[in-house]
């Protein structure tokens, strides 16, 4: 089932969900071993805490991106915990800021993805929290690879600017509701993820944030992509707590 939505950038502050106040109980800064490597993460949990969402960053970034901290941030006041784990080591970032090469190895993203979203279920902070996953440019890419081979393990995708295109292998094998956030002035990419919804057989949404371009850094449209976000992962994560 497949729905496309032209939607008008609202702030935030307009239509916060109930709990909008909250503030984390637990943040941190930790180091999960995934493989042979250990990647650093920021974790955040508020108090009652409904779902947890792990980040996938896109090409050259990591947990410090403020557009996906910003994210983040809205999604911790409407009571999800928030995992921004970088997917590269410290070595690994400087090779690839020579190279390119690594922020475009899907498969290597996608196993790390999927290992940090499979310990997040045993993890002391943030157990037994449902897990959706949130990524941006090609790590929605990596995202969608994770979540097509843990139909039970992710419940809910969100892609920011995402490189569906990059994960075509794999878009016919996921299965959760997964929601396609664009620019309506990114156009390439706008085209690529109308192509990723007609190969996808899972419940899939596209929005398209009028004027936004690809980093959506025009006024609102980092807000209209939060908002988006979270009611995305309220519903089907938490039961559909979120506000008009």
């Amino acid at each position: 089932m497949c729905s496309i939505v032209l939607i008008v950038p609202v702030p935030l502050g307009r239509a916060r969900p109930r709990g909008a106040d909250v503030m984390s109980e637990v943040e941190l800064s930790v180091r999960m071993p995934v493989g042979d490597v250990v990647l650093d993460a920021d974790v955040a949990v508020p108090r009652e805490a409904r779902g947890a969402v792990l980040f996938a960053h896109g090409s050259g970034s990591g947990r410090h991106s403020p557009r996906n901290r910003y994210v983040a941030r809205e999604l911790q006041r409407a009571g999800l915990a928030t995992v921004l784990a970088d997917l590269l080591t410290v070595e690994e970032e400087r090779v690839d800021a020579l190279t390119g090469h690594l922020r475009f190895d899907i498969g290597l993203l996608a196993d790390r993805v999927g290992a940090l979203a499979d310990r997040l279920p045993e993890d002391e902070v943030v157990g037994g929290l449902p897990v959706g996953l949130f990524g941006a440019s090609t790590g929605a890419a990596a995202a969608l690879v994770a979540a097509a081979t843990r139909p039970g393990g992710v419940r809910a995708v969100v892609s920011r600017g995402g490189r569906p295109d990059l994960a075509a292998g794999a878009l016919g094998s996921v299965r959760q509701p997964t929601l396609l956030i664009v620019g309506e002035r990114d156009p390439v990419v706008l085209d690529l993820n109308r192509e990723a919804m007609r190969a996808m057989t899972a419940p899939v949404r596209l929005e398209i944030v009028p004027r936004a371009t690809h980093l959506f850094e025009e006024p609102g449209a980092l807000e209209t992509v939060a908002r988006l976000a979270r009611d995305w992962f309220l519903d089907h994560l938490a039961g559909g707590a979120a506000s008009a």
